[in-house]
């Protein structure tokens, strides 16, 4: 019975509810769109309703009166610039109304919101307009309108609004915005709040249901109970106002107090509509089911937030294994998209020496001559290049080749191998280079000596032009590599490795290489029927130079090194530039090769110049002195001056290095004797050597010990020639272990230098011709030579005692056999035989050294 009686009440609900929603159909008819009105009675409502509107926004509501009634208009503005008029008239109402009054256009629907009037209503329509409010954040304005007395009897306001809704179907206006949709009007049959914050549409709303005592009572309480509607009796009341896309209620085991439900429409000026004409309406108690009938619910209609706040954050903190490499890969791509082109750029610029002083450009050029003008510098420039005329006529013929090889079509895999200081530089850049005006220099010397990853790729990025560069980020991505390896368990790739950091820069470089040797091509060439790589081997004579100063410099091997010899081999093949490496080291084809294999290197070996020709050196640049004429109105003499009759000597001591005898012609020039400068230069050399090659070697840093730097400085010092034999030094006893490991190491920093004959070392000479002397006076230092052999004796004892220690071991466990073979009498003469000279040299060495102490004990 129970049962049945509770479907009786459900049935009878629904038949009331069925009931109520008819009535609201009625009431709640939309009216679409407008029409337009006689001018002249819209034009009279318009100079009375403007100081009502300043009422309506402090209260927050538009006053209705019992004859009144309000329409809304929406989608006559566009949505997606509320932002723009907040900031513009920081929602000052009055401002954007005197504004659209100026725009007085009938084609445009928003020109101006007293047209709309105008187009919106029917001219046969008796109706007064007293008010227009516009509403710039939903894009619509409120109509209210009262019928006068005379029309009372002959249109209801249902009527009326039917008849709107009529005229706006068959003349329907069109948004100036998007003229494919339509202008929408509905009739307020609730209670619009009329506010001006920072609400924003949204296609969600939210439904309130409040009690109708507690929504006209500010005293009621908040807990007022009031009836949930269903979602039938919902769709019934807001399916006019648009398609609905869900309706969703507030769950069951919700304590939130008062009940709503969302609904969600498919567009959002669907939701404006509604919430413009259903906002405050109330549903009779016996419609919306509450308890004994109730006093009624009313609606209370708010925008929500369809889009869950934050979500996209949260989306990012959930999902790191996406979205770390996603935002690797994105910096990677603007790096590649942004900044690869003004590298190159930069990079374009320094090999073009558009910002050198020695380029052919018309501002520098007038620089020059003014500078010139002045007497500043160009006399010391032309100086410079006279006093160094003598070695480039000794040299002209390397000159020559090196000039030929640059045109021809050949792969250019060039190699000048000389002695530091042996002018390779010179001769390259300022003379074989001399008319080449796209040239790049790189010095590997300063690569190398970087300290750290950072600092490496900041040099090399300096060497060739590259910036803007970022060294200081490697770290910065390293930590961040290393937070995300713990979050996600893999690297996320920001932190790049030095090898792909040069690889990069290389490949930029390479890049500008390429399109300044491509810039002369020209569309009307003969050769315009061949591709880029044809044109460029065609033309030798349009690829840039690349010269690759200090190679293999003070290492041989090395990553920086390797990187460069692959950059060059690809620079080469591919027919981009020529490469010239400048090298103090005789073995580059070891490092060369495996960059290139296969490949004849074309190679200069430049050596120490001649007595002739260094003694022109000395007498050009004595006789530039300020003042004196160019060298070119000089005569040269044959005789030295007065004064110089020993320099001959005095050179052949210094040797042909180019550096020693700058240096010695400087000396001369201040007022020097020769023989006095060269003493000065040998002191200096001597003690060069001995701080670098001796003392500092005792710290183990380096590849020898103190006593071989000695050992070979007292050998070479010495010999009358400067020159001993290579196989003698390797097989003596300081060098027995690793003996060429360390004689390559001295040759590396240009100690000693290894003299070849049909490919194999055979003999030894000083690094450089001023260093035979330097250690023939370092020899003449009786203290400093004893003390030094004392350390080179006592390492001999400690190997004689090695050897003693380890024959009398090998004796002793013979004596232990109980049968004693005679198979191993040989091998125990051998032993003793063997212990007996390792003996002798013991006794020896320690007379030798207990004579160098007693003298060091003497000397002061």
């Amino acid at each position: 019975m129970r049962v049945l009686d509770t479907l009786r009440n459900q049935r009878c609900r629904h038949a009331l509810l069925s009931c109520h929603a008819s009535r609201i159909s009625a009431a709640c008819t939309l009216i679409r769109h407008s029409s337009r009105t006689t001018t002249t009675t819209v034009a009279a409502a318009a100079t009375t309703a403007t100081a009502s509107i300043s009422d309506d926004l402090q209260q927050g509501h538009i006053y209705v009166g019992p004859d009144e009634e309000v329409l809304f208009i929406n989608n006559i503005l566009p949505l997606r610039l509320q932002w723009l008029y907040r900031i513009l008239w920081l929602g000052d109402t009055f401002g954007v109304e005197r504004l659209l009054k100026h725009v007085d256009k009938p084609s445009y629907a928003a020109a101006d919101h007293w047209a709309i009037v105008q187009r919106a209503l029917p001219p046969n329509l008796n109706v007064q307009v007293k008010q227009v409010l516009p509403r710039l954040s939903e894009g619509g304005l409120f109509i209210k309108y009262s019928v006068p007395p005379e029309g009372r009897e002959q249109k209801s306001k249902g009527e009326i609004a039917a008849a709107v809704d009529a005229y706006l179907e068959q003349n329907p206006i069109r948004p100036w915005f998007n003229p494919f949709d339509r202008v929408g009007v509905g009739r307020v049959l609730g209670k619009p709040w009329i506010e001006d914050m920072y609400h924003l549409p949204s296609p969600k709303v939210k439904i309130e249901f409040l009690s109708a005592s507690a929504a006209s009572s500010v005293s009621a309480p908040a807990t007022a109970s009031a009836a949930e509607l269903t979602p039938e009796a919902l769709y019934s009341i807001f399916r006019r106002y648009g398609k609905i896309k869900d309706i969703e209620r507030q769950p069951a085991d919700s304590k939130i107090i008062p009940k709503y439900a969302n609904i969600e429409f498919t567009r959002i000026k669907y939701a404006i509509l509604a919430r413009s004409c259903i906002h405050g309406i109330t549903i009779p108690g016996e419609v919306s089911g509450g308890k004994d009938g109730g006093t009624g619910t009313v609606l209370k209609v708010s925008y929500e937030r369809k889009i869950k706040a934050h979500w996209i954050r949260d989306w990012i903190v959930n999902h790191p294994r996406i979205v770390i490499p996603a935002i690797a890969a994105l910096i990677a791509g603007i790096t590649v998209i942004i900044f690869d082109p003004i590298r190159t750029f930069f990079i374009k610029v320094k090999v073009k020496y558009l910002l050198n002083t020695n380029d052919k450009q018309p501002i520098w050029s007038w620089i020059r001559k003014e500078v010139r003008k002045a007497n500043f510098l160009s006399f010391k420039k032309r100086s410079e290049k006279n006093v160094l005329r003598a070695i480039w006529d000794d040299r002209k013929d390397e000159i020559t080749q090196l000039q030929s090889w640059l045109v021809e079509n050949g792969n250019t895999f060039i190699v000048v191998q000389g002695p530091h200081g042996s002018g390779k530089r010179e001769i390259v850049v300022d003379q074989a280079l001399r008319d080449r005006n796209n040239k790049l220099i790189i010095d590997c010397k300063q690569i190398q000596e970087a300290r750290g990853d950072a600092q490496t790729i900041s040099v090399a990025a300096q060497q060739v032009g590259y910036r803007p560069i970022f060294s200081w980020m490697n770290s910065i991505s390293s930590f961040i590599d290393l937070a995300s390896q713990a979050v996600i368990g893999t690297k996320a790739g920001f932190s790049e490795t030095l090898d792909s950091q040069l690889s990069k820069i290389w490949t930029n470089t390479a890049t500008a290489l390429r399109q300044i040797a491509l810039e002369s091509r020209k569309q009307d060439d003969r050769d315009n029927g061949l591709s880029d790589e044809e044109y460029l081997e065609a033309h030798p004579e349009i690829r840039p130079v690349v010269v690759i100063d200090n190679f293999l410099h003070g290492i041989g091997e090395g990553l920086v090194y390797d990187k460069i010899a692959e950059w060059a081999a690809a620079l080469v093949t591919s027919n981009v530039a020529h490469v010239i490496f400048l090298t103090p080291d005789a073995s580059f084809s070891k490092s060369l090769s495996k960059a290139l294999p296969n490949q004849v290197f074309r190679s200069i070996s430049l050596g120490d110049c001649s007595l002739e020709v260094g003694r022109h050196f000395i007498l050009r640049y004595l006789q530039h002195r300020e003042g004196q004429k160019s060298d070119d109105e000089a005569e040269e003499p044959d005789i030295p001056p007065e004064g110089l009759e020993d320099l001959d000597d005095c050179i052949q001591t210094v040797g042909g290095r180019l550096t020693d005898l700058e240096f010695m012609a400087h000396r001369i020039k201040s007022g020097e004797r020769p023989k006095s400068a060269v003493k000065h230069i040998i002191e200096q050399a001597a003690a060069e050597i001995l701080k670098v090659y001796v003392l500092e070697a005792s710290h183990g840093d380096t590849a020898w010990t103190r006593e071989q730097a000695w050992y070979l400085i007292k050998k070479i010092g010495e010999d009358a020639s400067g020159v001993v034999p290579y196989n003698g030094i390797v097989l003596s006893d300081l060098f027995a272990e690793n003996g060429e490991k360390t004689l390559s190491a001295l040759e590396q920093t240009d100690l000693i230098s290894v003299i070849s004959v049909n490919g194999r070392p055979s003999a030894i000479k000083s690094g450089r011709p001023v260093y035979h002397a330097a250690f023939k006076h370092l020899t003449e230092d009786q203290v400093l030579r004893n003390k030094l052999d004392l350390g080179i004796l006592g390492q001999l004892i400690g190997k004689e005692n090695a050897k003693v220690s380890k024959y009398e071991a090998e004796l002793q466990l013979l004596g232990t056999l109980k049968k004693y073979p005679t198979e191993l009498n040989s091998r125990v003469q051998w032993v003793a035989q063997k212990l007996q000279d390792a003996q002798g040299k013991l006794e020896k060495y320690e007379r030798q050294s207990g004579a160098l102490a007693k003298f060091l004990k003497t000397a002061e």
